[in-house]
């Protein structure tokens, strides 16, 4: 059977200089068990455009918890320097995410989303890898280079830990490999949030402080749910007997988070369309000390730039919990099962609601949820963790803008375990285009990829000269 299929030629949106044509692969439903012989098809990007046939490398993006066109339209870096290196460029789609459904539209059911793990994802990377070699992996001719951002960065690090024959080396930003139970504080991803707004306005960062009990208080009386619903443009007036106010407090919790990890130095669409440096664009609305409805006012206006910014969303939709373009359901199943990154808040060294880690609480949520518990050691029994002193030829980049930063590796092990630490950027930037407002560590986090680059490619050859 023809295990590749063409799909269709098209240009991707900040990579409109390249031709591309998305493809599809035919992968096991089960890498690891013999009982299942279904297979479905994953989709991948290619790009030929610049590739030395002869022995240029491939770069290979480890697509993660979305459809793969987000990850390829925004990860400008691959697409700039493949001209320089003569590289082939595949974007590979994650099972479970975008169109690589086995199950088509039952995929995320309870019955059938147990496949859904990070090693399937990897197994499936594994075998197109192989295919691209001319199934030919045992004597490769061309280097492979694992390119990702956030999960995906993890994955790039991973496919170099567990495919090491097949991999050559990762560029692995903004990959919060710590993020696991025991491993760093629980608190640190919403303290490193808390500290993007305070560098941007300590009074912003007090006024949000201070809007979780007057928000609480205000939707208390009844008759301020329609005010609330004109005021913040809501799809639903809060009905606190509905549990909307916690609804509507996750939503601005998030919408902060989120805030915080694309604080980029130019406006964006990635995950939702922000102006440049959002953070600081959103707390001119809280500069100065407000109380009461005052407060919520600002505090809508925060929440208007966040939703609609392009001006052409209806209202906003604090229940609907798809994270921004890149429709990531299955994350949440992957968060309940090898995924578990303890998060917590205490309202004293961050911006929020007290909210303690509850792991049994929340491994009974993912029981009601999915019927299945967390394995809250999975990821560290399968990947290392901080363990990593084995591994070779991993760069580990991270932005301390970033909440996420506060997961990843900030040291480098080896010489061959680096790890790239840019002080003023956001969520891996590092991979994004290239703009005229990025910070000098950017600039300097790209060189030192390169350089890396072209020792990992150069060793390949010399080794298999």
């Amino acid at each position: 059977m023809q295990n590749v299929t063409y799909i269709l030629v098209f240009l991707l949106g900040t990579a409109t200089a390249y031709k591309n044509v998305t493809k599809e692969f035919v992968v096991p439903l089960d890498h690891f068990g013999f009982q299942r012989n279904e297979t479905f098809k994953i989709r991948y990007i290619e790009s030929d455009e610049y590739w030395n046939r002869g022995n240029g490398p491939i770069f290979f993006y480890t697509g993660n918890e979305g459809q793969i066109e987000e990850f390829a339209k925004h990860t400008g870096f691959m697409w700039e320097i493949a001209r320089e290196f003569e590289a082939k460029i595949v974007f590979a789609e994650h099972r479970y995410y975008g169109k690589s459904m086995p199950f088509g539209d039952k995929s995320l059911d309870n019955e059938h989303i147990g496949y859904l793990t990070s090693a399937q994802a990897l197994a499936d990377y594994a075998q197109l890898v192989n295919f691209l070699q001319g199934g030919k992996s045992l004597k490769p001719k061309y280097p492979v280079i694992a390119f990702g951002g956030s999960y995906g960065g993890m994955l790039a690090a991973y496919f170099r830990m567990k495919y090491p024959h097949l991999v050559t080396g990762a560029i692995a930003a903004s990959a919060p490999v710590h993020m696991f139970s025991d491993m760093v504080p629980c608190e640190v991803f919403h303290r490193i949030v808390t500290s993007s707004f305070n560098v941007a306005s300590k009074v912003c960062r007090d006024n949000i402080r201070q809007s979780w009990n007057v928000l609480r208080t205000f939707v208390a009386n009844k008759t301020n749910a329609d005010w609330l619903k004109k005021q913040w443009n809501l799809c639903v007036a809060v009905n606190d007997s509905k549990g909307d106010v916690q609804d509507l407090v996750d939503y601005l919790q998030t919408m902060y988070e989120t805030l915080a990890m694309v604080n980029y130095p130019f406006a964006t669409d990635f995950l939702l369309p922000l102006p440049a440096n959002p953070v600081r664009s959103v707390c001119q609305y809280l500069s100065q000390k407000l109380t009461g409805q005052k407060l919520l006012e600002g505090i809508g206006k925060v929440l208007q730039v966040y939703s609609n910014y392009n001006g052409k969303g209806d209202c906003v939709d604090y229940k609907n919990t798809d994270y921004g373009n890149l429709n990531a359901s299955g994350w949440d199943y992957q968060a309940c099962t090898e995924m578990v990154m303890p998060m917590c808040t205490n309202g004293v060294d961050d911006m929020f609601e007290p909210r303690p880690w509850n792991y049994t609480q929340f491994s009974e949520d993912c029981h009601k949820k999915y019927k299945v518990y967390p394995r809250p050691d999975a990821a560290w029994l399968e990947y290392g963790g901080d363990r990593l002193q084995a591994a070779s030829n991993i760069i580990f980049s991270n932005g301390l803008l970033d909440p996420w930063a506060g997961g990843g590796l900030l040291s480098s092990i080896s010489d061959t375990i680096k790890a790239v630490v840019m002080i003023d950027t956001a969520h891996h930037l590092d991979l994004m285009p290239k703009n005229p407002n990025d910070p000098e560590s950017v600039k300097m986090a790209r060189q030192e990829h390169k350089r890396n680059i072209e020792q990992w490619i150069r060793n390949f050859r010399l080794n298999n000269a």
